[in-house]
């Protein structure tokens, strides 16, 4: 009985001490032996490095990996069976304007479904103050992690005055939108964003967006842009961005590539070319794009000249800049039947060209933003059918660029399904590229452009933001008419080591902070 007694005294002396160095070694990798962890469990883990997988297992702790590899269980861990799937890095939407659906619709379907964990807004020239941003997500947390650019257009509406952005601005002006730009970058934005071919920045000189690419420079942050044109005068558009990333040599990028005239359909290379040669130059240029052939903007664009009352620019744009049998109004507040409907439908329905129609829509929604000063939201936007799939699939395999969104909760269908459909799609059916090759264009690659340090791989010390995914079944359904469609293959996704989505469902928690550069 003794010697059994001592035998088990043993025993439990030997698995004491087992259990302190595995609690050591957990603490000299990173694990706090007080807190709790997860550990998701059998998974084929896609870094977002670009390299192959690997079958491993990541360990979670607080908002951190801490662990990455052949792991076994420690302590009472909360353990996820992967069952075999894929485990990759968070995606981070490049361009996005999915903020107002997140605050107003807490559950964050729009970004969990296809996996996003990171949206960049401030896009297109438009942001908010860093302090007014700041203060929002502190009284309404959201469920996504946010990071914003400063906007180009914003600048203007601030110093100029709203109704005074149709010229250009005057060197005062310009200064004191320096000014605000550089406390702006101090707080923590990514750079400038500009967005020229809408009104507010249309009329500013190439001098004035200059002298503000400079002030981002000098902050050693970056410059994107929704270039001047994405059609008739696309090369002098791309003229301009090429010869801001040469003179301030700082990094530039080009908001969702495309060639949006018909004529210029099928010649993504030879912009691919183009951009290449300003690389082998030393211009930092890079790109994003969203994995559709169709884009979504107000009626206004049509029209490069702002001539909105010029029946041959109107005939040009129906027959050069979009397809009116395949384009919708997603958008309309002064006639919401025509909500769903083709500009083509439209005009049977007005009895008048589709020329004409693009003329009228334009004058009515002008005359309800004049009577309804106090409206808020858009007052009329076009899902416009205006690119080629070859072009579209051009630009998503070219090495510098990354994949985003362009959306929100509603109308495009890109606001629910972008990340989605290059998986399903481009990927598994297309094989444009390894899946390995896309999760890195949507993680590492993209949080590298931005200047994210501590998210888009997959590893010891980075925030816990990631995806579970299934390669074979992962694939957007989102679709005009029904544009909140649910991705499938998104199985479980974490922000800052929380479970924010799972089986198609949102938890309801909003971990998301605020990412200042």
């Amino acid at each position: 009985m003794q010697k059994r007694g001592l035998v088990l005294l043993g025993l439990t002396l030997f698995l004491l001490h087992s259990n302190v160095n595995a609690q050591k070694k957990s603490i000299k990798k990173g694990v706090h032996p007080t807190i709790a962890t997860t550990l998701i469990s059998n998974v084929k883990i896609i870094d977002g490095t670009g390299t192959p997988a690997k079958a491993g297992a990541v360990r979670m702790q607080g908002d951190l990996i801490v662990e990455v590899g052949q792991l076994k269980s420690i302590n009472d861990e909360n353990i996820i069976n992967g069952m075999g799937l894929v485990l990759a890095p968070g995606f981070i939407d490049a361009h996005s304007h999915h903020l107002g659906d997140l605050q107003k619709k807490g559950a964050g379907l729009s970004t969990a479904n296809q996996g996003i964990t990171t949206i960049v807004i401030g896009q297109d020239g438009e942001s908010y103050p860093m302090d007014t941003l700041e203060k929002e997500m502190q009284q309404h947390p959201v469920v996504a992690n946010v990071a914003s650019y400063a906007g180009h257009s914003s600048l203007r509406e601030e110093v100029m005055g709203e109704k005074d952005v149709l010229r250009q601005a005057t060197q005062v002006e310009v200064d004191k939108m320096k000014n605000i730009l550089a406390r702006e970058l101090a707080k923590g934005a990514l750079g400038i964003s500009t967005g020229l071919e809408y009104e507010q920045a249309f009329y500013s000189s190439r001098d004035e967006v200059l002298q503000l690419a400079k002030v981002a420079a000098a902050a050693n942050t970056r410059y994107i842009s929704h270039i001047r044109s994405e059609d008739i005068t696309m090369a002098d558009a791309l003229d301009e961005i090429i010869q801001i990333g040469k003179i301030t040599k700082m990094p530039v990028q080009i908001s969702h590539i495309k060639l949006a005239k018909k004529s210029d359909w099928n010649t993504a290379t030879k912009i691919v070319e183009q951009l290449e040669r300003a690389r082998a130059e030393g211009v930092q240029i890079t790109a994003d794009v969203y994995p559709y052939t169709f884009w979504n903007s107000t009626l206004r664009v049509l029209f490069p000249a702002r001539d909105y009352t010029n029946i041959a620019s109107a005939q040009l744009a129906v027959t050069q800049l979009f397809d009116p049998t395949a384009s919708y109004i997603v958008q309309y507040a002064a006639q919401p039947s025509y909500v769903g409907k083709t500009l083509a439908a439209i005009a049977v329905e007005r009895k008048e060209s589709e020329a004409q129609t693009l003329m009228s829509l334009v004058a009515i929604a002008a005359d309800f933003k004049e009577k309804n000063p106090g409206y808020k939201g858009s007052i009329e936007a076009i899902a416009a059918k205006s690119m080629s799939e070859k072009d579209v699939a051009d630009f998503i395999k070219w090495p510098y660029a990354v994949i985003c969104s362009d959306g929100n909760g509603g109308g495009h269908p890109r606001g629910y399904g972008s990340f989605t459909r290059v998986l399903g799609k481009y990927v598994r059916e297309d094989k444009i590229m390894s899946l390995e090759t896309a999760i890195h264009k949507m993680t590492e690659q993209t949080a590298n452009y931005e200047g994210i340090k501590d998210r888009g791989v997959i590893a010891a010390g980075k925030k816990a933001d990631l995806v579970l995914l299934d390669p074979n079944t992962v694939m957007d359904h989102a679709v005009i008419g029904n544009s909140n469609a649910l991705s499938t293959g998104i199985e479980m996704v974490w922000v800052n080591g929380q479970l924010i989505y799972k089986n198609q469902k949102a938890t309801g928690l909003k971990p998301g902070v605020l990412i200042k550069r």
